[in-house]
């Protein structure tokens, strides 16, 4: 069984996550917009993942007695003045749910729920990998700068980094 005070941090998690979902599906369709058709898929997959880490905790928090709550969410940016600066939003913003995850860590410690502090090792783990790979992608629109050619390929690039990721997600 969740103590109340956990149910309630979980319970914040999962709004946190499918906000984190709805900032990359706004991501997604600034990009898509502006024609930067590999961005926009590597969010739209982004945006799916962000919705099954949400759907697993969902799942946790009511397989564990607890009653997970659906709640309003606070609305997405939805314009950007470069992708660089969208890029920039996205890589804080994962630093955002990496310290909210790491303060539920923190609260299941200290109320000794072993098997929620358990659970939660893989949410550290991802948001290791999705800091990573924001800053790396980061890494990599500073070095383009304002070259259009840079931009053209980087977003042919990402393009493919979502179809490996996708693969190595569901391999057939």
């Amino acid at each position: 069984m969740l103590s109340k005070n956990i149910e309630a941090a979980l319970n914040k998690q999962i709004r946190i996550e499918a906000e984190s979902s709805q900032t990359y599906l706004s991501m997604a369709c600034w990009a898509e917009v502006h024609g930067l058709e590999g961005i926009a898929q590597f969010m739209y997959t982004q945006s799916d993942e962000e919705r099954a880490h949400m759907l697993k905790l969902v799942k946790y928090v009511n397989e564990r007695g607890g009653h997970a709550q659906i709640t309003d969410l606070k609305a997405p940016k939805t314009s950007y003045s470069t992708f660089k600066e969208m890029f920039e939003a996205l890589y804080n913003h994962e630093i955002y749910v990496s310290e909210s995850i790491n303060e539920l860590v923190h609260i299941t410690f200290s109320e000794k729920d072993y098997a929620t502090h358990n659970f939660l090792q893989w949410y550290v783990a991802e948001q290791i990998e999705e800091e990573a790979t924001a800053k790396s992608i980061l890494d990599k629109i500073n070095l383009i700068g304002d070259d259009k050619g840079g931009l053209y390929l980087f977003d042919r690039d990402i393009q493919q980094l979502t179809v490996t990721s996708s693969i190595a997600i569901n391999p057939k």
